[in-house]
């Protein structure tokens, strides 16, 4: 085989491994509903809550977290890339994409809050750190969950490019980053109309 070959087979498998959605395969074990057929349907730890069960919404949430770090991981483990290679940045995108839209799942998948955040601890624990610090800090300030994705969203490239400077996988955060905003279109209505709900308040 050659090595463009493995190349193309290690970023279809990081495809395969983000298009598992946890949502549903939790859901399925636990005998709960199809996350797509209630709430939001957004198969996510979110909506998976809106059922009431608490560890089902933990399971997903690590195991969409976990699918992105172990595609990172495999492609290091497996060719020793790094962040200034191009075949790290195609594996993160692959298997991001994967959770946006999962061949598993008719392509209807989440919005990407946790395997992106699973990447970026694998390219780094110091930029899963600062993505995690964002994150808990616009929402314990403002108490919205949606918009503390969308700004640890605009920043990881940012810090990426303060960490390691201008490198390919650069360009794949902001690709996923510019990914993870569009998902959150309802979200970004939701919040500019007033009508997005905040953390710890009962509907």
């Amino acid at each position: 085989m050659t090595l463009s070959a493995f190349n193309s087979l290690l970023i279809l498998a990081a495809y395969f491994i983000g298009s598992i959605s946890f949502a549903v395969v939790v859901s399925k074990a636990m005998q709960l509903p199809d996350p797509h057929s209630y709430g939001s349907g957004n198969p996510g730890a979110t909506n998976v809550l809106r059922t009431g069960n608490k560890l089902a919404a933990v399971l997903t949430l690590l195991g969409d977290a976990l699918k992105g770090y172990f595609a990172i991981f495999l492609a290091r483990a497996l060719v020793g890339v790094d962040t200034d290679s191009w075949i790290l940045p195609a594996v993160a995108v692959a298997a991001f994409l994967g959770h946006l839209f999962p061949v598993f799942h008719g392509f209807k998948g989440g919005k990407g809050v946790a395997t992106a955040f699973g990447i970026l601890l694998g390219i780094s624990a110091w930029l899963g750190l600062a993505a995690l610090s964002t994150w808990l800090i616009v929402a314990f300030f403002l108490r919205y969950s949606s918009l503390a994705a969308l700004m640890t969203a605009l920043f990881a490239p940012v810090y990426f490019v303060f960490l390691y400077g201008f490198q390919p996988m650069a360009m794949a955060i902001t690709v996923m980053s510019a990914l993870l905003i569009w998902r959150h279109q309802g979200n970004i209505k939701k919040l500019l109309n007033g009508t997005e709900g905040r953390l710890g308040r009962k509907k």
